[in-house]
């Protein structure tokens, strides 16, 4: 009978809310145990003009393996002599990894008197190898009704939080995405609810990055009388900090800059081009080269512009390049709220952003009902506030879904 008794009591405490919101060093809800609190904290900040998230790999959790993940899946198809390389630098996690082999590749591809053909070889081969299975694992299939449950569930996640931050009052200017993900997410679901992004390309067949496309906004003329245009209600930046498994590198065109992104079918498993991914800053050898320094310097422009707030989900502070722009945009602007999803207990002692008593550091974590709070998941069922859409993008949805009543559900996989 006792041990029915501690069963319960031990049930009972791990479906416990205990829920925190630290602004600086104190918990606004060392007194509440409800999240009323920090429903209206959010809305306050969602109401600020310029509105950035950060994505990390935490928002795909499920759908897309961790990079511990994606570590096992590259030992496991190793040969004798690219298992000697990585048993030297396995320690490392995958990110590392990669930096040290393209050092490797570009040291010995630049200095031929030290250059060991065999040893060269194995490095691109591992390289190559390493490359092909991030691909593979990435590049699932996504879509409504495509893959497996969790794929499916994370792609509703997608659309209701795009569906809920969309929309903002016309004076404020439109959300900005950043994400270190290299899947292709945010830009399915995108085009599944009809809402424009700008990610930095441009074109029509041939789709290639120019940065100066982040400057550009979508507006609609309101009369035709007179020139006097308002910017779009449904659009989005989007700026992929670590690049894609869609970009490539040609000199096939005219431009500037050698980065196209291609059409890729979701599920397509055979890597017929390199793909640009940047899990490190270090790529080739070649530190900070485009579209990386563009895109980063974006994300530290938009941080530095006045009344700012950044939301930060499923991100685990392991890039330092990133996490430096954090610190120095809190640095040195003043009108900047950073907004964290993330245990801070288990953070803290690495991550300086959690010791700061400053009130402008939002830190979100704990359990509901034994639902973790600041998962991806929760955030958008529960925690951000909903925005008012205009009558003509009801009226669009209606008609959608009754021509989708009629037409019957088909399968929506990329």
């Amino acid at each position: 009978m006792n041990n029915q008794i501690d069963n319960k009591a031990q049930e009972n405490e791990s479906q416990a809310t205990t829920i925190h919101c630290f602004q600086g060093a104190e918990d606004l809800l060392s007194n509440k145990d409800n999240k009323d609190k920090i429903k209206a904290v959010l809305f306050d900040l969602f109401n600020i003009k310029n509105v950035n998230f950060l994505f990390g790999a935490g928002t795909s959790n499920g759908a897309i393996p961790t990079m511990k993940e994606l570590q096992k899946c590259v030992v496991e198809k190793l040969n004798e002599g690219e298992k000697k390389i990585f048993e030297k630098i396995k320690e490392r996690n995958l990110e590392e990894i990669l930096e040290i082999l393209y050092s490797g590749k570009t040291y010995l591809k630049n200095n031929p008197q030290d250059k060991d053909n065999k040893e060269f070889n194995t490095l691109k081969s591992l390289i190559e190898k390493i490359e092909e299975i991030i691909f593979q694992k990435i590049n699932i299939e996504i879509g409504i009704n495509c893959g497996s449950d969790v794929q499916k569930e994370v792609f509703e996640n997608y659309m209701k939080f795009y569906k809920k931050v969309t929309y903002r009052n016309k004076d404020l200017n439109r959300v900005n995405i950043f994400t270190t993900n290299n899947d292709l997410f945010n830009e399915y679901v995108l085009d599944y609810l009809n809402i424009d992004y700008n990610n930095g390309f441009g074109g029509g067949l041939k789709r290639s990055f120019n940065p100066a496309r982040f400057e550009y906004i979508y507006a609609k003329k309101m009369d035709e009388g007179i020139e006097k245009y308002e910017p779009l209600n449904h659009m989005i930046y989007l700026y992929k900090l670590h690049g894609s498994i869609n970009w490539v590198e040609t000199k096939n065109h005219n431009s500037f800059f050698d980065i196209e992104e291609i059409y890729l079918k979701s599920g397509e498993q055979e890597l017929k081009e390199t793909c640009l991914i940047y899990p490190t800053p270090l790529k080739e050898g070649k530190s900070l080269t485009s579209p990386y320094t563009d895109l980063i310097r974006e994300f530290q422009k938009k941080l530095s512009l006045p009344n700012s707030v950044l939301f930060i989900i499923g991100y685990s502070f392991s890039d330092e390049h990133i996490n430096t722009i954090i610190y120095r945009a809190l640095a040195s602007n003043n009108s900047l709220s950073v907004v964290v999803f993330a245990d801070k207990d288990k953070l803290a002692r690495r991550i300086p952003l959690f010791s700061i008593n400053d009130k402008r550091i939002y830190v979100i974590y704990g359990k509901d009902e034994g639902k973790t709070i600041h998962y991806f998941n929760y955030f958008v069922d529960e925690l951000i506030p909903e925005q008012k859409q205009n009558e003509e993008d009801e009226i669009y949805k209606k008609f959608a879904s009754i021509v989708k009543n009629v037409t019957g559900d088909k399968n929506d996989c990329g």
